[in-house]
This record gives C-alpha cells, sequence and structure tokens, in this order.
C-alpha cells in the first residue's frame, strides 16, 4: 500500500446516532476502522453478506493499536476478501454512536483498486454469522445495501453507514470520468 495515512484530515460525511449522546464523549470506548470501496478489473466491488443477520458490508475492520489506518485496511481486506489492494484515494470518515454498546465509533473509507484475488480467511465469529464475499457492480451494490433490512442493532448502523460511502464513492468516481 501506498502512503501512511494517519496524517490527513478526512471529511466527515456523516454522524449516526441511535439516540443523543453527552457532549463529553470521552465516557464513550471509541473505536477505530478502516473500510473500503475496491474495484476489480471488472469494475466490480466486493462486499460481505452477514447472512446470519440479513445485510451486507463493506469489507474492512478495527485498527489495531500498532498499525495505521493503511496497514489496517490491508490486513482486513486480506482477511475478508483474500485480495492485495492499492488505495486509490480518500472517501470520508462516518462517526457512529451506538448507545447500547456505549461506543463511539470512527470509520474511515477509502477507494481502491484490487490488485489480486485470493480466498477469504473468514474469523470464527465471522463463519459463524455466515459471511459470504459477493462482487457486485457499484450500482448493484448500493441498492443491496439500501434493501437490506439487518436483523440485529450492529447491521442497522452499518447499513446506515455503508451506503453513505457507497455513494459518496460514486459521487468521486463519476466525477472523474
Amino acid at each position: 500500500m501506498a502512503q501512511k495515512s494517519n496524517t490527513s484530515i478526512m471529511e466527515l460525511l456523516k454522524e449516526i446516532k441511535d439516540k443523543d449522546f453527552p457532549s463529553d464523549d470521552s465516557v464513550l470506548e471509541s473505536r477505530q476502522a478502516s473500510r473500503a470501496v475496491l474495484f476489480d478489473e471488472n469494475d466490480l466491488i466486493p462486499l460481505l453478506f452477514v447472512s446470519k443477520y440479513n445485510y451486507h458490508k463493506l469489507p474492512g475492520g478495527g485498527i489495531d493499536d500498532s498499525e495505521d489506518k493503511a496497514e489496517a485496511l490491508a490486513r482486513e481486506v486480506k482477511e475478508e476478501t483474500g485480495s492485495e489492494i492499492e488505495v486509490t484515494a480518500e472517501v470520508g470518515k462516518i462517526i457512529e454512536f451506538r448507545s447500547k454498546w456505549n461506543l463511539k465509533q470512527t470509520s474511515y473509507c477509502y477507494l481502491g483498486k484490487v490488485i489480486s484475488k485470493g480466498n477469504p480467511d473468514f474469523t470464527e465469529k465471522e463463519s459463524r454469522q455466515g459471511f459470504k464475499l459477493v462482487w457486485l457492480s457499484l450500482d448493484e451494490a448500493i441498492s443491496k445495501i439500501e434493501n437490506d433490512k439487518p436483523e440485529d442493532y450492529e447491521g442497522s448502523f452499518i447499513q446506515k453507514r455503508d451506503i453513505v460511502f457507497l455513494n459518496k464513492a460514486r459521487q468521486i468516481t463519476v466525477s472523474r470520468l
């Protein structure tokens, strides 16, 4: 992957909340994550279908203490899609406030291209949740996520977050044509 990405300040695309939170968010657990909208040689993007809870999501996940955003993204995408990637642009960030878990999660999203494909290496938890990798066009991915009916708390946040990321990615890619 190219440059270290912890130094840039990303555009805040949205804050998602299921209730009002105190203005002092230092009482919340904080989590940071990296995600990506990735295009393969056929302009298809990978999505993960979480069959147990009936929703799709972009590949990506939590940033470990020893990683920067780019390293975490490369690791998560490799685990969840089996793919090696190259980041080409920033999409933006979304902050989620999940009251049920007293959590503030910041997700950083990137655009990129798939350099090579392999097989996913799902965690035990991901396997239990019925993760399946699917490759769709950008418009199909947006439609799929918009029409999902998540059956758990986390999925409803993921759906809202990833629709924003995918629509912003479409806006960025169309403006480059």
